[in-house]
């Protein structure tokens, strides 16, 4: 029988709770039906709804929401574990750089057609489930099982005692090797491609694709690019499409001549294109005119254009240490659409007007033809105005940025320490350096820029009252904050949940803490707090730079959410310029069909950023193990970057790389977790290692086809403690077990990566 629910305006109270009883996705129609509203009392929900998700209460679309920090009603999900018959699953669309670990669902019975029982399902299977959350704990209701992915067939070939070959994962979650029925032509220690030739695991794997040496220069990128499923191969029609727009030419009286501007163009030095250029000069008032100019991709891309399609379905270029796969054909990415030095380029113009405060005090946006006056390396252009005597055009570049530095210090944006790492290749694409990146003032005045033309891009929209993809990132959720609260009572430091939480507020509380081993676990603690940042059509604010409004502009050539909001430009403005009839989809702007599904296309967006950026990682994973695999049995100084019931993790200081420590490497005693405080304490010695701490690490395995890291501790004279012996001591390591199969290229899970990224990559 339906629940009666007291009609009228329901209170937050009421909401949740109908929300979190609701056996059907429960959106802004359910909940109006439910409580008998109708007219102006829709309209006050509406804005209940609104003040609920901005008070971390709710998260979700109009059509379905869920509490902040659970699950939605109706998702998908993935078997990680069975325990005690029962299958244990999490969300498939966790975001892997989420902070803390995702919630665990246990999956009840999936029953066929007619009631019938069906195939029992096993680890890395996805269902499609219903939720809900009990006394005990979240539990699912399978709806239907969806196909496999192909992540889990990518691996090596191994031949057994008896010539049977199989397949060894090089997956850090696949733990067991998997029998091959079809080998083809694939060779002992090949890397290839398989798929399944049937339902059951007992039916086998059929090589579908060798893939060559997996520790070849070049070979962890293919591993990550075929284990994403990241396209990377431009169909031919699009490469036609792509050859007709290089032949569009610039109407000069139809764009803003900008070509006499000493506008330069700072990047990375071995950058693969080049989307943004910079320009000022003082204004004689102790302010200053500026100039952001970026790539006005959105001339050749039109559209509904099979370019178009193929951007989409990519999202964004993925940038690995040996390559890219860039979001549109390499004639337009590498080389039209790049501002290159000396060479005529369209461009989306944002002129900004800075006072000596720093702050914008206007801004116009125009179509543009730009000639770059100078390709410039980040070093090389620190180097000229450290030399005292810089040219003037950067000595006006850096002037306008401390007054924009002076702003944003004004603000007080959140202040992370995160170490930038890069892996240098050799030109035989093996590893020269792993190292850090050295943070120069260089970068900062371009991040500086870039950021201002952002917000200006959304406010310019926002006063057209045009269609906005913001940058969305939200203020931490309730749950969130209090977990940092219980978290940092175990330090004794307080956190007071009743005031406005700011980036101020975390930025004061690490500016408080001297003792470095403390502050290291405490901005552990801040990282974990903050929310994954997404696209969005609604705005919910920048939590992470103190901005109300933003939404990125900058780089259309590797981001499609940029592309999306130069198009929005041309409509809101009128800088349509129309191809030539027959060649190309006339229209630049926005297309009605993007305008009526700007929340899907951002969902998918998001998406394939955290598909790239998981790619990414674990791209870097592989080759820093690689670098390490030489020094297995030396000893690092490392500090603890999680724990866990089972062990700890532990990244090398200065270069990055996480790896696991096994509870059954430090001794015999029996070791307590405790999850809030993220501390092992050892009952009889009451040592401890909490997340933070500094300590002597040896390594003991370095696997660079899973990425994967092993240490041990070390004794007093640098010795590995003895391993304990037989049984483990605790529950929770008993439950991970060895596998029965486990391939010589099979290694254990491991925890959050180290924020290392390749030489060449830039964030804005």
């Amino acid at each position: 029988m339906t629940k009666k629910h007291p009609q009228g305006l329901p209170t937050q109270k009421q909401v949740l709770e109908f929300i979190q009883s609701s056996s059907e996705p429960a959106g802004k129609r359910e909940i109006a039906k439910a409580f008998g509203l109708k007219g102006q009392e829709k309209i006050a929900l509406k804005r209940l709804l609104k003040d609920m998700a901005e008070e971390g209460l709710i998260d979700g679309k109009k059509t379905a929401y869920h509490r902040m920090g659970g699950i939605p009603k109706v998702t998908v999900l993935r078997i990680v574990a069975v325990e005690d018959g029962e299958p244990i699953a999490v969300p498939d669309n966790w975001a892997p750089d989420a902070p803390g670990e995702p919630p665990r669902l246990t999956v009840k019975e999936m029953k066929g057609k007619g009631g019938k029982r069906t195939a029992a399902l096993k680890r890395g299977d996805r269902v499609l489930s219903r939720t809900e959350q009990r006394d005990g704990g979240w539990v699912a209701h399978p709806i239907k099982k969806l196909p496999a992915r192909s992540e889990g067939l990518l691996g090596v070939v191994e031949i057994d005692g008896s010539g049977k070959p199989w397949l060894a994962p090089i997956e850090k979650s696949v733990r067991r090797s998997a029998p091959i029925s079809d080998p083809g032509e694939a060779e002992a220690g090949e890397l290839v491609l398989a798929e399944r030739t049937g339902r059951s695991e007992r039916a086998g794997l059929k090589v579908v694709e060798v893939i060559g040496d997996p520790l070849a220069p070049g070979s962890f990128s293919m591993i990550a690019i075929a284990k994403h499923g990241i396209p990377h191969t431009f169909p031919p029609e699009v490469i036609e499409e792509a050859e007709a727009a290089i032949e569009l030419t610039l109407s000069e009286d139809k764009r803003e001549d900008l070509r006499d501007l000493p506008i330069v163009a700072i990047d990375p030095a071995d950058a693969r294109d080049h989307d943004d250029a910079i320009w000022a000069k003082p204004d004689g008032k102790g302010g200053f005119d500026a100039l952001v100019a970026i790539a006005d991709v959105s001339f050749y891309v039109r559209p509904g254009s099979a370019l178009d399609r193929e951007a989409r379905k990519r999202g964004n270029s993925v940038y690995f240490p040996d390559r890219v796969v860039p979001m549109l054909p390499e004639v337009l990415s590498a080389d039209v659409c790049s501002l290159r030095e000396g060479e005529d380029r369209a461009a989306m113009a944002c002129h900004l007007h800075i006072d000596k405060q720093g702050k914008v005090t206007n801004h116009r946006f125009t179509r543009a033809i730009v000639r770059i006056h100078h390709n410039i390396a980040y070093e090389d252009a620190q180097a000229a105005v450290d030399g005292g005597d810089p040219p003037e055009h950067l000595a006006h570049l850096w002037e306008a940025w401390r007054a924009l530095a002076s702003a944003r210090a004004k603000r007080d944006p959140l202040d992370l320490e995160l170490p930038e790492r890069r892996v240098v290749l050799g030109d035989d694409g093996r590893i020269e350096e792993i190292a850090v990146r050295e943070r120069l003032d260089a970068h900062r005045v371009v991040e500086d820029f870039m950021i201002a033309a952002n917000v200006a891009a959304a406010k310019a929209l926002e006063a057209k009252t045009a269609p906005v993809v913001y940058r969305v990132h939200e203020t931490p959720s309730r749950e969130k904050l209090i977990a940092l609260r219980d978290y940092l009572d175990t330090m004794g430091r307080k956190l007071a949940l009743g005031q406005v939480i700011t980036p101020s507020l975390f930025n004061r509380m690490l500016k408080d803490v001297t003792d470095e081993s403390e502050k290291a676990q405490v901005m552990e603690a801040v990282l974990r707090t903050q929310m994954q940042a997404y696209y969005g059509p609604a705005n919910s604010g920048h939590f992470g730079l103190a901005l109300g409004s933003y939404a990125h502009f900058t780089s259309p050539i590797r981001r499609y959410a940029d592309l999306l909001v130069h198009r929005a430009l041309v409509d809101a403005y009128r800088l349509e310029q129309p191809a030539p009839k027959g060649e190309l989809p006339e229209k630049t702007g926005l297309s009605d069909k993007d305008r009526a599904s700007l929340q899907e296309i951002s969902d998918a967006i998001s998406t394939t950023e955290r598909r790239a950026m998981e790619a990414e990682r674990d791209t870097i994973d592989r080759y820093v193990a690689a670098w390490l695999s030489g020094r297995v049995g030396e000893t690092f100084a490392t500090r603890i970057t999680g724990v866990q019931g089972f062990g700890f993790f532990a990244t090398i200081e200065g270069l990055g790389g996480d790896g696991l420590v096994p509870i059954s490497t430090l001794g015999d005693e029996y070791f307590r977790h405790d999850e809030a405080a993220q501390k092992l304490t050892g009952e009889q010695s009451g040592t401890t290692y909490e997340a933070g701490d500094r300590l002597e690490l040896k390594l003991a395995e370095a696997n660079p086809l899973t990425g994967a890291l092993k240490f041990v501790p070390v004794d007093a004279d640098g010795n590995a403690i003895e391993a304990r012996g037989g049984r483990p001591s605790n529950r929770r390591e008993r439950a991970g077990g060895s596998p029965r199969k486990q391939g010589k290229y099979a290694a254990g899970k491991r925890g959050r990566p180290g924020n290392i990224r390749h030489q060449g990559r830039r964030k804005k």
